[in-house]
């Protein structure tokens, strides 16, 4: 069939992207699903930072690439040996495909799935195809098996979690990545206590998320760390207690001051230099969670003693350390009673054709989550 589907081609073009480009919208021919494979409509495609740090080039992919990969969507068609879900089930997208089979997935660590890191790589489906190709027959990647910002994709059936039709489905595209991400972060990887004290660097929508998560896990105080005010304005509405602007006052002075250095302390931004104040931010005993990518490139450097002097710990999340059928559905309930405000992240829906400014909002920040909704 055809699609049309936001291409890149080339990473690392300039700023704005609304001049430059680099996001082609265009019609693509789309394969039929394989075995195992499944045919979506899609309905909501957020546009997230990692699809951003493919676009500028921090996160180098393999090109040509249909991007995007928080998303919802409707089933359409299912190919040989899939059997829990049919045509018009609504789904949401795992950007990890899970086999189910190695040792991660075996362990309770499917986020960590050998060969859905691997596929994710080499910009293929757990089988190694490429159902996406131009009209002049070049084969064209998948990112991170979704490929979410075309009008329809087919992916691997272990890339995707049956929801509740209920649920809107601009609103469920959000639950893929950063409500996954970031209540997962607090709930799977951190096991934040009630009572505790957190703190947060980085209020994009999965920092946004780590919010809602620790106020939902009780946690008495937390600290929402941005450069950006309207950010910190979303924060309160999240459950923040505490505002610190980065550009206006030292994040970890201000926090010792009040808790002698938090329990908990998630850094989102992906940047190595923030990642250190995260951690100077903990107190003896504590613990901070890592969440955003940085560069492959950057190093991240701590006094070595204090590891074991003062017992203090970092642990990597990614994907929220989920089990994403687990997970989905009781982060989606949690939203259903009104613990994780998620609707706050929405920044506004979008149309296909509006890619390449709207990633222009989210370089700038003016713009948390964005959802493009495909006409619907």
């Amino acid at each position: 069939m055809l699609t049309r589907a936001a291409v890149l081609y080339e990473m690392e073009k300039p700023t704005p992207y609304a001049e430059s480009k680099p996001l082609v919208v265009e019609e693509v021919n789309l394969a039929d699903p394989g075995p195992g494979e499944v045919l979506v409509e899609m309905a909501g495609a957020g546009l997230c930072h990692s699809d951003l740090s493919t676009i500028d080039g921090s996160r180098p992919r393999v090109m040509p690439m249909v991007m995007g990969h928080e998303a919802s969507g409707i089933v359409r068609e299912v190919g040989a040996g899939v059997h829990d879900l049919k045509p018009d089930d609504h789904v949401v997208f795992s950007f990890v495909p899970l086999c189910g089979h190695c040792l991660p997935c075996a362990t309770g660590r499917p986020a960590l799935c050998e060969p859905g890191a691997q596929a994710n790589i080499a910009g293929t489906l757990l089988s190694g195809r490429r159902p996406f190709s131009s009209l002049s027959g070049q084969e064209i990647n998948h990112h991170l098996g979704v490929a979410a910002f075309s009008e329809h994709t087919v992916v691997a059936q272990e890339s995707l979690i049956k929801i509740d039709s209920q649920l809107p489905l601009s609103t469920a595209a959000l639950f893929g990545c950063a409500v996954m991400t970031g209540v997962g972060a607090v709930v799977n990887t951190a096991k934040v206590e009630p009572g505790s004290s957190v703190a947060v660097f980085g209020l994009g929508g999965v920092g946004l998320s780590t919010i809602m998560g620790a106020r939902a896990a009780g946690a008495e105080t937390i600290f929402a760390v941005d450069l950006l005010p309207d950010k910190l304005e979303h924060a309160v509405q999240a459950g923040a207690t505490h505002l610190i602007n980065a550009g206006e006052e030292d994040p970890v002075t201000m926090i010792k001051d009040i808790t002698n250095g938090v329990d908990y302390a998630f850094e989102s931004v992906g940047n190595e230099l923030v990642l250190q104040q995260a951690y100077a931010a903990t107190k003896r005993g504590g613990t901070t969670i890592t969440i955003g990518l940085p560069h492959p490139i950057k190093m991240f450097s701590i006094p070595a003693v204090s590891l074991v002097a003062e017992e203090r710990t970092i642990k990597g999340s990614y994907m929220g350390s989920a089990v994403p059928r687990r997970d989905l559905p009781r982060f989606i309930a949690m939203y259903e009673a009104g613990l994780l405000p998620v609707d706050q992240l929405l920044s506004r829906t979008i149309q296909l054709d509006e890619i390449n400014a709207a990633f222009d909002a989210l370089a700038t920040g003016a713009a948390v989550r964005q959802v493009v909704t495909f006409g619907k």
